[in-house]
């Protein structure tokens, strides 16, 4: 998502980044997160991973996951590797919204392509982007610039949409989309808007998803409830292939 309202930081410089004043909408980080630039240890109890694209909105969803009983651990895109993901063996990861394309979001599109397999994970806006990308589509210039707008999102109740109404509200904030007309075969739209521009995706047969709208904006109806619906999925997926002998789920 590209967007003038934030500006990505060098990874090398010593200036704290200026997005940490910007959480909103409490003054401090909610105590279910927690953030390291050292190797990750292995919650017993489970953790979701947020991976951090640089972005205003990233604690807003971390916020959004502590209401719904989460343990939360963020790491920015340049500061966690594969290995220490793993090792990590989150229940989910979390791909956080930021600017410009899926080539600056660091790991993102290398941890949908080697962890997505055995790791649930949802991208949100330009992570969501990152897996159109990532599993061979197309992204493009959106017709319209879409920062703060509220569109409504049609689907056919699947996936993280199920129960939900159709449509419902949505706001976005981005100027790029992947492309629907050369989508490749492992992706499947979930959700679009009224002009046909895509809302979600997920991957065929892994437990990937994405959505371009921000289910954390305070005007977007039934966030909380597709977040749940994410994790959800992501523990019945995680039980199911504990017992294959993945390592990401043990």
């Amino acid at each position: 998502m590209v967007s003038p309202r934030s500006r990505r930081l060098p990874a090398s410089s010593p200036t704290p980044s200026p997005r940490k004043s910007s959480w909103r909408p409490a003054t401090k980080r909610p105590r279910s997160c927690r953030r390291s630039r050292r190797r990750a240890e292995v919650d017993p109890r489970g953790v979701v991973l947020v991976i951090d694209n640089y972005d205003s909105f990233t604690y807003n969803l971390v916020q959004y996951l502590g209401e719904l009983g989460e343990r939360v651990v963020v790491h920015r895109n340049n500061e966690i590797t594969l290995g220490e993901v793993a090792d990590l063996q989150p229940v989910a990861a979390v791909l956080s919204p930021g600017p410009g394309t899926p080539g600056d979001a660091g790991i993102c599109k290398d941890l949908l392509l080697e962890l997505g397999p055995t790791l649930p994970t949802l991208g949100v806006c330009l992570g969501h982007q990152c897996l159109g990308e990532a599993y061979g589509g197309q992204v493009r210039r959106a017709a319209q610039v879409m920062h703060g707008k509220v569109s409504r999102v049609h689907h056919r109740e699947q996936s993280i949409f199920r129960g939900l109404p159709s449509p419902f509200t949505a706001t976005r904030y981005h100027s790029l989309v992947v492309e629907r007309d050369d989508l490749p075969a492992d992706l499947e739209v979930t959700a679009w808007t009224e002009d046909g521009t895509v809302m979600g995706l997920r991957h065929r047969q892994h437990p990937l998803a994405g959505v371009q709208f921000h289910p954390e904006a305070i005007l977007t109806e039934h966030g909380h409830q597709l977040l749940a619906h994410f994790l959800q999925d992501a523990r019945a997926w995680r039980n199911t292939r504990a017992t294959a002998g993945d390592p990401i789920a043990e």
